[in-house]
């Protein structure tokens, strides 16, 4: 509740400020705290196939807007084009911001944004927007690959 209420207090001073001021403050926030800022004003957001707003995403609608929002980066909407998207990064090379891609069945893919720390943050089918550690089995057993954007060469 703290870090809801100290982001809260941020965002309303950066609006006091004006647009400008915005968006030259949020150039020089770091990866991290820009996810921090979308992380939690979707939190607990609940999931919805094929949705891509505040009323509810599934796994790639929650990517593309948190990447949107975050990075003004337009990403393309769907796990299938993502998963070729950028850059390949090895197992436990990532940096926060990647996209994690895992294949809990045969017929699904689902997709997250590595958080730092062993975590990624992802709508979840059952959970909605959440944070999730890497380490979980059902995570570990299903994990596919990742993917960089940010700062890719390609």
């Amino acid at each position: 509740m703290k870090k809801l209420l100290f982001f809260g207090s941020i965002l309303l001073l950066f609006n006091a400020c004006g647009a400008k001021k915005v968006t030259a403050t949020k150039a020089i926030m770091s990866t991290k705290e820009k996810l921090t800022l979308v992380f939690n004003k979707y939190e607990n957001t609940p999931y919805r196939y094929g949705g891509t707003d505040s009323n509810g995403f599934d796994c790639s609608g929650f990517v593309q807007k948190a990447y949107l929002d975050a990075f003004n980066i337009n990403i393309p909407r769907t796990t299938k084009e993502l998963i070729t998207t950028g850059e390949k990064v090895r197992k436990n090379q990532y940096k926060i911001g990647d996209l994690l891609f895992f294949k809990p069945s045969k017929k699904y893919h689902h997709v997250g944004i590595y958080f730092g720390n062993g975590t990624f943050i992802h709508s979840g089918s059952s959970t909605g927007v959440t944070k999730t550690n890497l380490n979980n089995s059902y995570w570990k057993k299903h994990y596919l690959s990742a993917r960089r954007i940010l700062n890719s060469k390609k």
